[in-house]
């Protein structure tokens, strides 16, 4: 399916519906506000502030929902009030996203709106972010989704319009190692050093990962700070914002992430960054099960393992490789 019959395809699941969003201004929720804004009934962005975004997050996010003539609703939840939150476990996104989207779904409903979703697309589901559970859990909507729409295509489409949304929508609470404690004061570091690094490199996307006395910059584009001044000026003033030393990561930020098989002989493999819950996955395989264990779910041309590798066989040619994959993907059930 070409991109505008995907982009076809959202817009008519989202015909005529009063609509939900949970909304960040970033590439995914941006996209699915605008379309909703042409084709909705009623449609309502809902933000959630938990004071660990980065500056001017909540000016963009107003800014969008006006410019797209959409109802907005800001919940603040103090996250520095959570102490499970602030023990930054393995399973911190999965909490956090929990308590996001019971107050998303809440308000939505209380609201009138009973088709709530968010901007979850089929690149997410290959990425090692255990939240998506909680979409499945709530049930969230996810157009984007069922129309098998990538990152790196939505990022097309929105440039291809002039539609504006933020590269920098992450909760700075991942720049800091899992099982190291959140701090507010880590927390101000890492955004007022993301703040100078964008400025001097002119990046959209830039982050700051907090190794104490560390700080790891990284961006998407090196051509403005591949020279002495701006390195030495990145230095000196990350060092005032309390880093000892301070490192350049050389492999740039790419958030086109895009879906890419080992595909060979009408075979293929794809290693996820996860192990599946092979009990949970087979609640929503309906049918093909030709034999399961408790290593693998074997189907008539994918099998799933529960060590993560999805293999398919006995297809024609890429395209139906990728189709395949595609469709059982948002059946997984991953581990946390």
């Amino acid at each position: 399916m070409k991109l505008y019959e995907k982009i076809a395809l959202v817009e008519n699941i989202l015909k005529d519906k009063k609509v939900a969003i949970g909304f960040s201004g970033g590439a995914d929720s941006t996209l699915i506000a605008y379309l909703a804004s042409r084709v909705s009934h009623d449609v309502l962005a809902i933000t959630i502030n938990n004071h660990l975004f980065p500056d001017n997050f909540i000016n963009h996010v107003k800014n969008m929902a006006s410019k797209f003539g959409i109802k907005h609703h800001i919940i603040d939840i103090d996250f520095y009030e959570d102490e499970d939150f602030l023990k930054n476990s393995s399973s911190r996104c999965y909490s956090c996203r929990n308590l996001m989207y019971s107050k998303i779904k809440e308000f939505a409903l209380a609201n009138g709106f009973d088709y709530v979703c968010d901007g979850n697309n089929i690149s997410d589901l290959v990425m090692d972010r255990p939240g998506i559970l909680i979409t499945y859990d709530k049930k969230f909507k996810t157009p984007l989704i069922e129309a098998r729409l990538t990152s790196k295509e939505i990022h097309e489409y929105l440039d291809k319009s002039n539609i504006t949304y933020s590269r920098s929508t992450t909760c700075l609470a991942t720049r800091i190692p899992t099982n190291t404690n959140i701090t507010k004061e880590k927390v101000e570091k890492i955004k007022k050093s993301e703040k100078i690094l964008s400025d001097i490199s002119g990046c959209e996307l830039v982050k700051v990962r907090d190794f104490n006395e560390l700080g790891v910059c990284e961006v998407n584009d090196f051509s403005k700070i591949i020279n002495t001044n701006a390195l030495n000026e990145i230095n000196d003033k990350l060092k005032l914002c309390g880093y000892e030393k301070v490192c350049l990561n050389l492999t740039p930020i790419d958030d086109n992430e895009k879906i890419i098989l080992d595909f060979d002989s009408n075979q293929f493999k794809y290693q996820l960054p996860f192990t599946v819950n092979l009990e949970n996955t087979k609640k929503h395989i309906t049918k093909n099960i030709i034999s399961e264990n408790l290593e693998q779910i074997k189907m008539q041309k994918i099998t799933i393992n529960e060590n993560g590798l999805i293999e398919g066989y006995d297809l024609k040619n890429y395209d139906e490789a990728l189709t395949e994959f595609m469709n059982i993907m948002p059946k997984i059930r991953r581990n946390i």
